[in-house]
């Protein structure tokens, strides 16, 4: 989950990245748990690896890892943020007693002598292209209010050991790619200008961006940053598609700009890369929704094609407002991932009722196949976020993690492994983020 803040207000909105919900859902309320022990077993420590090119990998041993954040507070817990929940991977999958708890007391730099009460996963990248990926945070550092706000954006390196070993640097934005008064926000991880070396990308005032290339020290320098970059937008959101973030095939990645936060409806351009980074605005601007992915949804040879989900779960595909209906209800999340391992992208809409559109030669299903939701105590209607859907298990199928919350006290993650036949009706795990806090 990601936070603006607002430069004359300290706390701001909380907001949730627009694109396949890779992290966390929206909410900036973490109630106390009423779970007072941990039903997963004993945490075990994180294998070493040796360094590889996967993605979500932190510990460098070739399987993804898993992100929680947005995690419920131990019973009788305090207002601060309890922290990052990561689930390391394994040639078998996810492997939950493999996890970690990153805090602020123990991860987050301090500023002054104080550590932030905040501390909030954003995006995933091998930023210094060591074989390991780190983990990009945003903060709350003391601000009076008065001129230019410190960067809250930090940087978690990842090691052999994961995560864990790291203490967060702050990252350094250089003063010529700043602009205004509004703190630094909403970065994005891609390699826009095509060298090989991933960047961010970072909101600044109005429509601009600070544009920083890659690779970034352990100091958190970037390679280089120039003035900002204008963009046709006010919120970065990353592309999402299936295989790279490069939608118009000319070999940089392209950024997702929105005209309003993530977590909020509206419409939504591409900021298309190129050698000096993503300068030019896309040719078209997407139906309104709250996200927007990209794949082959339109069949074989047709190349990539947006998707946008709109209220309750109407999706737009192609830019052609409204075209299938899939009840998920609420504020939809989208992820796209071949689940059956026949060449064609699979959709995930997930909301009150989460759904899967499969995918075919000649496109996508508009038939919405319910998938399976937890039972969780309380009242309220129960709320889906897809936090991940990728091969963990290494059996080239996607696998589809969902958090199910009601009324901001019960959640629970469930991991529904991709087959032949689709994903699976029954999880392969179900956790609660309780169990990550608990004593």
């Amino acid at each position: 989950m990601g936070r603006r803040i607002a430069a004359t207000a300290g706390l701001g909105l909380a907001l949730v990245l627009s694109s396949c919900g890779l992290l966390s859902p929206a909410g900036d309320a973490r109630p106390s748990s009423p779970h007072r022990s941990s039903s997963l077993p004993r945490a075990r420590p994180v294998p070493a690896g040796h360094g590889s090119r996967t993605a979500h990998d932190f510990n460098g041993d070739g399987h993804p890892d898993l992100v929680l954040d947005s995690l419920l507070a131990p019973s009788g817990g305090h207002d601060d943020d309890p922290g990052i929940g990561i689930v390391y991977g394994s040639a078998h999958g996810l492997v939950p007693a493999t996890r970690e708890l990153l805090t602020p007391a123990r991860h987050a730099a301090p500023t002054a002598g104080t550590v932030p009460a905040s501390f909030d996963a954003e995006t995933v990248c091998d930023l210094d292209r060591d074989g390991f990926s780190d983990l990009v945070v945003t903060t709350d550092p003391p601000y009076d209010g008065i001129g230019r706000p410190p960067v809250p954006v930090q940087l978690l390196f990842g090691s052999p050991h994961g995560l864990g070993p790291a203490r967060a640097v702050k990252l350094r934005i250089p003063d010529r790619a700043r602009f205004g008064n509004e703190w630094p926000d909403q970065p994005v991880c891609g390699d826009f200008d095509g060298d090989g070396a991933p960047d961010l990308a970072v909101t600044a005032s109005g429509p601009r961006i600070s544009y920083l290339r890659g690779p970034f020290t352990h100091t958190g320098a970037p390679k280089a940053a120039g003035a900002p970059v204008d963009i046709p937008g006010t919120a970065l959101a990353t592309t999402t598609p299936l295989s790279s973030s490069d939608i118009d095939g000319d070999g940089t990645d392209d950024l997702l700009v929105r005209a309003a936060d993530p977590g909020r409806r509206a419409r939504s351009r591409l900021a298309l890369g190129g050698p000096r980074g993503p300068l030019r605005a896309g040719p078209a601007a997407y139906p309104p929704g709250y996200a927007t992915v990209f794949g082959r949804f339109a069949g074989a040879g047709r190349g990539v094609t947006s998707v946008t989900a709109d209220t309750g779960g109407l999706l737009s595909v192609g830019g052609r407002p409204g075209g299938i209906r899939t009840g998920a209800g609420r504020i939809p999340t989208l992820a796209a991932g071949d689940v059956d391992h026949d060449g064609n992208p699979d959709l995930v809409v997930a909301g009150s009722r989460p759904a899967l559109l499969s995918g075919a030669a000649n496109g996508l299903s508009t038939t919405a196949r319910r998938l399976p939701v937890p039972r969780l105590p309380g009242s309220g209607r129960p709320h889906s976020t897809v936090l991940a859907l990728a091969d963990f298990d290494g059996d080239h199928r996607a696998d589809l993690v969902l958090l199910t919350q009601r009324d901001r006290t019960h959640d629970r993650v469930t991991v529904l492994p991709g087959g032949p036949s689709g994903l699976a009706a029954r999880p392969e795990h179900s956790f609660t983020t309780a169990d990550f806090t608990a004593p």
